[in-house]
């Protein structure tokens, strides 16, 4: 059974949701998309299609299918899988829409947890829209939007036409400092094309094999260079780059999620590393967003992936190590109150 890529969107009230949304909804890309919202209150598709109380699916006229959740997640997406089951013409995707208040780490965490789901469908990306001109102040507010940040693989910065260059470069930095493994896409009006952020395989495990050498951090000056902890060139960030080797400084402001991007050279005992990471999940979780990584175990030609959302973790050896290539483990954790000088510490000590 082939399954289904789901994409999540997020970003805060305003940030552009929406207006993306319409394009998916409207534009004539040859492509199925079914769309489920979760705040009836902001459909607002274009103006021009009204939805009864009672209506819980609509069509849009080219071939997409739009969703009002008020219900459970599950149960409308089990919905959409008897839709597809019996449709001459299944979805290509499937989009999930957050309101703007929320944490996206629920809707994400759905589709690890439920065996129905997890079979039927698979986590292609968790995408937010960034409000260039409202945002930073925004994440000094909310603890929502900073995680929304911080759960995204990619991140729209919208409205990229009513700031500066300038403060767009303080922006990027401050959001990979948050994020360091986010892809950045500027945007004027949600311009960004459609095929840049759906199908990205941001949460696959054989994409991130794809995204490197650097899918912790790009070469300086491409998309998604992280402007934050292991960036070594002499930037003029400002205040708003709030984030040094050593961890946040806190001018004036503070994030509390922050990335902590760790390597080593060595080869990893597997069995320790495994012991470590897993007591580090199981007391740490809840404040672990997001974790990546791709590991250099001892005894093994084949390089070990692995990513995590809170406190459950997939992993698998994917394909063997290249001869041009350094034999090095590089992962990124992406949360609150992360310690790391005491992570780089206990990883040290699963070295073989």
């Amino acid at each position: 059974m082939s399954q289904i890529p789901v994409t999540v969107l997020t970003g805060y009230l305003g940030a552009g949701k929406t207006t993306l949304l319409n394009r998916i909804l409207s534009e004539d890309h040859g492509k199925r998309y079914a769309v489920i919202v979760n705040e009836f209150g902001e459909i607002g598709i274009d103006g021009d299609l009204v939805v009864g109380a009672d209506e819980e699916v609509f069509e849009m006229n080219n071939g997409c299918v739009c969703c009002t959740v008020r219900g459970d997640l599950i149960r409308v997406l089990q919905g959409l899988m008897k839709r597809q089951a019996n449709a001459k013409r299944g979805f290509d995707a499937i989009v999930v829409e957050t309101t703007g208040l929320a944490d996206p780490g629920p809707v994400a965490q759905t589709f690890f947890v439920d065996e129905d789901v997890k079979a039927r469908t698979r986590l292609d990306s968790v995408t937010t829209v960034f409000d260039a001109l409202h945002g930073p102040s925004t994440l000094d507010d909310s603890k929502e939007a900073r995680e929304q940040v911080a759960f995204a693989d990619q991140i729209v910065l919208n409205k990229a036409d009513l700031v500066d260059e300038a403060e767009l470069a303080r922006i990027e930095a401050r959001l990979h400092g948050l994020n360091p493994l986010a892809l950045i896409h500027r945007a004027v009006r949600s311009n960004v094309p459609l095929e840049a952020v759906l199908g990205r395989g941001g949460f696959d495990l054989e994409r991130i094999t794809a995204l490197e050498p650097d899918f912790l951090n790009p070469a300086h000056g491409e998309a998604g260079h992280v402007h934050g902890p292991d960036c070594d060139h002499d930037h003029d960030h400002d205040h708003h780059d709030d984030h040094d080797h050593d961890g946040p400084r806190g001018h004036q402001h503070e994030d509390d999620i922050a990335g902590v991007s760790l390597r080593l050279d060595r080869a990893l005992d597997g069995g320790k590393f495994t012991r470590w990471l897993n007591d580090l999940l199981q007391t740490k979780g809840q404040d672990i967003l997001r974790a990546k990584g791709i590991l250099n175990v001892a005894g093994e030609d084949r390089r070990l992936v692995f990513q995590a959302v809170h406190m459950m973790l997939e992993g698998d050896l994917q394909r063997p190590w290249r001869d041009d290539e350094p034999r090095e483990s590089r992962m990124v954790f992406i949360g609150r109150g992360l310690d790391e000088a005491d992570l780089r510490k206990s990883l040290e000590a699963c070295a073989a």
